[in-house]
């Protein structure tokens, strides 16, 4: 059963956006993917890494629907220069790396080993964000932490970059990690991190275990948050529901395609996810852990969160969850503000953080 032309377009304009498949690219798989309702599409798959100059340039804008969504890494100024847009600026560090902040700052490095010219005075947390996260929404998340006294680091992840990991998010981990271990963080380091972004920071901790300074970079984070933070096995579901939030159909033919593509390309991809899995949930950072989880989210699952908490409980890292009965994927926050802050509150000042302790002993 052929789609409708409307779709076919869609799905053509967001495998054009993210460069994952083309419908027109020459030496192509062919595969069918077949749906649970008994919806099939006959797509072409473009060879693993063909055309990887072409598919790493950003494109201005994707229209879908009459709905112009800019991709993150375009919203932003470089660090050169700094745009007016209200009380927090977004500060491109590398293409994947944004310092937010609410003053007047540049963020000077060196280009190789990504250290800062001038160090850090205040505690960092680093947002590692979900896929296809506005500007708009981390800026929310930023502010609770400047008003807090964080500087703010976020980092994120493209569709493109997750399925093809060795050229992607790889890539992205090893300057996270770079910046890491090369700058001193006196006064701590915070993660905070949502969906996917606990894959990315699983494939930092492939890297900082390979290096045999990796546990001393570990040392330097104090705790940790993770929202709505997804299993390996939930990829299939939620890459469709973050990049086609409106189109029910086209969800279930990317679904389709992702579980196709997890097992055609193993060595590939899905190889690198279970290893990172594997050391997110046994050789982790040993810091206090919050996890805030719904019972409504397909993506960030109640159980495997309590799974999870299992684990990190008989490794040594104390583990809080919170789970809320209703409220969707990456949306706690939104949807019980109040006591998503006082949750983050209360484990921020359980923290082995310079700042709070100085403020304990006024």
């Amino acid at each position: 059963m052929l789609l409708p032309s409307s779709s076919r377009t869609l799905l053509k304009r967001w495998i054009n956006h993210t460069g994952v498949f083309d419908l027109t690219a020459k030496n192509r798989l062919r595969g069918q993917i077949s749906g649970i309702d008994q919806l099939s599409v006959l797509v072409q798959f473009t060879a693993p890494y063909g055309g990887l100059r072409g598919r790493l340039k950003e494109q201005n804008s994707t229209d879908i629907r009459g709905h112009c969504y800019q991709k993150y890494s375009q919203m932003l100024p470089s660090n050169a220069t700094m745009a007016p847009r209200g009380s927090i600026e977004p500060v491109r560090f590398t293409k994947n790396i944004t310092f937010f902040c609410n003053r007047k700052q540049t963020y000077e490095k060196d280009n190789q080993s990504l250290r800062l010219t001038v160090a850090l005075d205040r505690p960092l947390v680093f947002i590692f964000a979900w896929l296809q996260a506005s500007e708009k929404h981390l800026a929310k998340y930023a502010e609770f932490y400047l008003e807090q006294g964080f500087d703010v680091l976020c980092v994120h992840i493209t569709p493109w970059q997750l399925v093809w990991p060795v050229y992607g998010s790889q890539k992205v981990a090893a300057d996270v990690v770079k910046f890491l271990s090369n700058n001193d963080f006196p006064e701590g380091i915070v993660i905070h991190g949502f969906s996917v972004g606990g894959y990315l920071w699983g494939e930092c901790l492939v890297k900082l275990q390979a290096d045999p300074a990796g546990r001393r970079v570990l040392e330097k984070i104090r705790g940790q948050v993770w929202d709505s933070l997804a299993d390996i096995t939930e990829i299939p579901v939620g890459v469709p529901h973050a990049v086609l939030p409106h189109n029910p159909t086209l969800q279930g033919v990317l679904r389709n395609y992702i579980n196709y593509h997890m097992k055609l390309f193993h060595e590939e991809a899905t190889q690198y996810y279970v290893k990172c899995t594997h050391l997110f949930h046994y050789e982790p950072a040993i810091c206090p852990a919050l996890l805030l989880v719904s019972k409504t989210d397909p993506v960030g699952t109640e159980k495997a969160n309590n799974r999870l908490r299992g684990i990190w409980e008989s490794v040594g890292v104390k583990t809080s969850l919170k789970c809320w009965d209703k409220s969707p994927h990456v949306g706690h926050f939104h949807k019980h503000r109040d006591e998503y802050i006082e949750l983050l509150l209360a484990h921020l000042r359980a923290l082995d953080l310079p700042m709070y302790n100085r403020k304990a002993k006024l």
